[in-house]
């Protein structure tokens, strides 16, 4: 278990990613299928489950998730999301903007009410609302903790400017809803070693205003896996069937030393991954999806499996460069 920045909440190293749940044409489109990855989940001690309000479509990811954790919520952490820009929950013209206090009030409960739980443990604001000043959310945010409804707040996809805003302003800064609040305690972006962009400024936010990272797509659709080649993939990934272009378009030559990398030290690429990820002092846990209790139990072995030294980090810089490195 990792400590989530300076808060007091605590997650799994590795986590699940729930996306998948609920979706068509998956094996966990099915109750029985998201039991069976939740019940592996547990038994590995993936215990961090990481959701949202539109996964599976209009909440059937939470609502499978509700029915499956049924006798042991106390046993996970569960993070779920509201207010992604580009999707109607039906909550109604009259909720307001996605970061609007009527909004968070509407969302949170439906996700409540689905989750069959009296508490979330991480409330995650999914993509910035412009149009609703910082301080409102923030307010209506720890208003949820004082009643109990939600334990820590973060947020998702917001810029390095954005996360210092958001800390400044529940600190007691310009805009601020009149007193100091905790504020958000983690900040959760895409982040990979192959998407590295997150260096450049969200991670120094992240860093300097004390929150606990949570890099989403880490796995980067599967790419760095391993299961992966020139020539192929597993028939039925996602990446095959659906984001070929991602294949199509794949830097292989970095790929390929990186599995060059991954034999001579007799790891799989999928433990060198998580071993990167999690020498990152900032990463709370490395949220990855899974479709499969098997998966579920690679994933919680890889994130043990191995840590990179120093000299390692550079050679791993070396195939990947991150644009930090590439500018310097």
């Amino acid at each position: 278990m990792r400590r989530v920045g300076q808060s007091g909440l605590l997650v799994s190293e590795v986590g699940l990613g729930c996306n998948n749940f609920g979706r068509p044409g998956t094996a966990t489109e099915s109750l029985d299928g998201t039991r069976a990855v939740l019940d592996a989940a547990i038994e590995h001690g993936v215990v961090f489950l990481d959701t949202a309000e539109m996964y599976g479509g209009q909440g059937r990811s939470e609502t499978l998730m509700g029915e499956a954790l049924a006798g042991r919520r106390d046993r996970v952490v569960v993070a779920t999301k509201f207010g992604h820009s580009g999707v109607d929950m039906g909550h109604g013209p009259t909720a307001g903007a996605k970061g609007s206090r009527a909004y968070i009030r509407r969302a949170v409960d439906a996700s409540l009410a689905r989750l069959r739980t009296d508490w979330i443990d991480l409330y995650q604001l999914h993509t910035p609302d412009p149009g609703t000043p910082i301080a409102e959310t923030v307010d209506a945010l720890d208003d949820l903790v004082r009643e109990g409804k939600i334990r820590y707040y973060g947020h998702s996809n917001l810029t390095g400017w954005q996360i210092a805003e958001a800390a400044l302003t529940a600190a007691g800064g310009a805009g601020s809803p009149g007193r100091a609040l905790p504020g958000f305690v983690s900040s959760q972006n895409q982040f990979s070693l192959l998407e590295r962009e997150a260096e450049r400024e969200v991670l120094p936010a992240v860093r300097h205003f004390g929150l606990g990272f949570f890099p989403y797509f880490p796995l980067y659709n599967g790419l760095l896996t391993g299961k992966f080649t020139r020539e192929g993939g597993p028939e039925g990934s996602r990446i095959m069937s659906q984001r070929r272009h991602l294949w199509e378009n794949a830097p292989w030559g970095a790929l390929e030393s990186y599995q060059a990398f991954c034999d001579a030290r007799g790891i799989t690429m999928l433990e060198a991954t998580f071993g990167w990820l999690l020498s990152q002092d900032a990463v709370a846990s490395v949220i990855a999806g899974a479709t499969s209790p098997a998966q579920v139990a690679a994933n919680a072995a890889a994130g043990g499996a191995w840590r990179p030294t120093e000299e390692e980090l550079v050679e791993i810089d070396e195939i990947f460069p991150g644009p930090l490195s590439s500018e310097g």
